[in-house]
């Protein structure tokens, strides 16, 4: 199995889709990295050699900052919008979406199932 910025990629995948499952790196950024490498993209992981591997390696160490260094990033991000109680930071702190969508209706993802409906809560009464 083949590890890469700490992470165990599949070996069954291509490289280029095995590379996804790094944090930070999407579908344009693991072609740019096989293209600047030159690795067969079309490969399977596990039929990679160790070369092939630490060219991957030596690339994604330098040129980008994934895993741990991005979430860590991302998150002081977040910090600094609810610091300087930015209206994106308060929407953060109140688990709300804070890129402009509604929230009458579809934001069940974000604010969790919260049915604030007239006729959700009532029970049935029995008829005599």
């Amino acid at each position: 199995m083949v590890r890469l910025a700490g992470v165990n990629i599949p070996d069954e995948k291509k490289t280029w889709v095995s590379l996804m499952y790094v944090y930070g790196i999407g579908k344009a950024t693991s072609l740019r990295i096989l293209t600047e490498t030159k690795v067969d993209g079309e490969k399977r992981a596990k039929d990679l050699t160790a070369d092939e591997v630490n060219k991957l390696r030596n690339v994604i160490e330098k040129e980008l900052s994934v895993e741990g260094a991005l979430r860590k990033t991302v998150m002081m991000n977040v910090k600094r919008l609810k610091d300087i109680s930015s209206y994106r930071g308060m929407r953060h702190s109140r688990n709300l979406p804070s890129r402009g969508q509604r929230t009458k209706t579809n934001s069940r993802t974000r604010r969790g199932n919260v049915r604030k409906t007239a006729g959700s809560g009532k029970r049935k009464v029995d008829k005599k």
